[in-house]
């Protein structure tokens, strides 16, 4: 691309305006500074970029610098998908969690804390929640960061984590419509494909997004993915008939369109982030999100330049653009009003229950809503107890079954209950078993203690259910705590699921097995 600009017309500073572009560091670069002096109206943060609460904040002041009304985003599910809290584990259990205690009061008031923590730190837009139906059971990225599978559970817990997260003046990204739920494919890699008929989409897929509209989400996020009912040609993120004439036209829509990643494979590897750029703007999407993988300079100069030239070919309306940018603009003044209201409201959290005190993730607070995320784990966990089960009194081993993680986790986030049950056991040890590994070298490794096997959709595992199975063979008095989709049968002298792997799942886990 070779596009010349000025970095000051308007054209240039609207092709700036519509890219959430992320970035390397935990203070802000130069040259990142310099494109929103120029008309960069977002920035994306990732774990790369975070360090403490106090950090962010001054990160995030640094960038208001620039621009005061700058939108600043980040991918903070809560549960498996951290950012924030990614070397720690989050302080908040996920949407399985959420669905399964199925307490709408308790949704709103954990999506509220979580958004204060963000607030708190200058975040101002939250790509979450996501949306989807996790109808295949088999699906790679969605899974626990799913309410369930229950439609309507899901555009219920939808419509009050938006509220809640609003609530705190951080703008929802509701996600990915029009629904990532029933893949067996993760769009990081390649392109899924939805082959249902459209009453089914409007029956399921569709249904949380049009609570989701209905509870005033001021942004979408499109996923990749083709669905052939409503476009046999194009997937979501780059279809005018899906972006433009389903949720615009026939819903109504009229909040920020966010494409999902754009450096992901399902767009990177078929027409290139250049040509998907272009055609996600053409389509109806008003922001470009990209720095997950791609975080650097270039990547934003060469997307702005590919839109500029889109423009002058006739490729791309100058107005489509405009309207684009004007988008981005508005939630962007809505954040800043929404910020300022949300500063003056009261202390205590409408929902949340008294804290035990003050928690250690970032951002957290003593006292009234603390403690929320905790409460929700412990109301989440399910366990099924043999007769003969009694809390364990002495240091077991931790067997921890590692499957290969999807993208959307982070490798540096921690997960299974060893540390958390460490600090109510002393010296409890464990060890991680991968595919390569079965019941011989966990039960070599665990000796005499009694051994804790912790696993993660067992069911998508053919390779972890037989390791369970033998290890259950040779030692019945083995615990087994799942932290994926509790989709297997529940087995071993104790039972818990705790319906995600977030720190404070662990937390509730290890206390039903040390009986506290």
């Amino acid at each position: 691309m070779t596009t010349m600009t000025t970095g000051s017309d308007t054209l240039t500073r609207d092709a700036l305006a519509v890219l959430q572009p992320g970035f390397v560091g935990t203070t802000a670069p130069d040259w990142l500074l310099r494109r929103i002096g120029e008309g960069l109206a977002s920035v994306g943060l990732f774990g790369r970029n975070i360090v403490s609460a106090p950090q962010v904040a001054a990160l995030t002041a640094q960038l208001r610098a620039e621009r005061d009304d700058l939108l600043v985003a980040i991918d903070e599910e809560g549960g498996d998908v951290t950012r924030i809290e990614v070397r720690t584990g989050s302080s908040f259990p996920g949407n399985l969690a959420l669905g399964a205690v199925d307490d709408l009061d308790l949704t709103r008031a954990v999506a509220r804390e979580l958004g204060r923590r963000l607030a708190e730190c200058g975040v101002n837009l939250n790509w979450a929640p996501s949306a989807d139906v996790n109808s295949n059971p088999d699906n790679p990225i969605i899974g626990v960061r799913a309410f369930g599978a229950d439609t309507e559970l899901v555009a219920r817990h939808t419509a009050a984590y938006i509220e809640g997260l609003q609530a705190a003046g951080v703008a929802a990204c509701t996600k990915h419509f029009p629904g990532h739920g029933d893949t067996n494919v993760d769009s990081h890699h390649a392109m899924p494909r939805i082959d249902v008929d459209l009453d089914t989409l409007h029956r399921r897929e569709l249904v949380p997004f049009r609570a989701a509209i209905a509870a005033g989400s001021k942004s979408v996020m499109s996923a990749h993915i083709l669905l052939p009912a409503l476009d046999p040609a194009r997937p979501a993120t780059l279809s005018p008939r899906i972006l433009t004439g389903l949720l615009r036209e026939e819903f109504g829509y009229d909040g920020l369109i966010v494409s999902d990643a754009v450096e992901m494979q399902a767009i990177a590897g078929t027409v290139g982030i250049e040509r998907g750029s272009v055609l996600a703007i053409a389509a109806g999407a008003d922001a470009l999100c990209v720095g997950g993988g791609l975080a650097d300079e270039g990547t934003v100069l060469r997307l702005r330049d590919a839109l500029v030239q889109a423009v002058r070919d006739g490729e791309l309306a100058e107005e489509r653009l405009a309207d684009a940018a004007a988008r981005v603009r508005a939630l962007a003044a809505w954040a800043q009003r929404a910020r300022a209201e949300a500063a003056t409201g009261a202390a205590v959290q409408e929902g949340t229950a008294p804290g035990a005190g003050a928690t250690t993730g970032i951002g957290a607070t003593t006292g009234v809503g603390a403690d929320i995320g905790l409460v929700a784990a412990r109301r989440a966990a399910r366990v099924t107890a043999s007769p003969s089960w009694h809390p364990l009194e002495t240091a077991p081993y931790v067997a921890t079954f590692t499957p290969v993680m999807n993208i959307a986790v982070s490798s540096e986030t921690p997960w299974s209950i060893g540390a958390e049950l460490a600090e109510l056991l002393p010296g409890t040890e464990g060890g991680t078993f991968g595919t390569d590994s079965g019941a011989a070298e966990v039960l070599a490794a665990a000796g005499e203690r009694r051994i804790v096997a912790v696993v993660r959709d067992e069911h998508r595992h053919p390779w972890m259910a037989a390791a369970l199975d033998a290890l259950l063979a040779a030692r019945p008095d083995t615990v087994v705590v799942e932290m994926g989709v509790p989709r297997a049968a529940a087995r071993g002298a104790l039972h818990i699921a705790t319906h995600g792997a977030a720190r404070v799942c662990g937390r509730a886990a290890a206390e039903a097995i040390a009986g506290v």
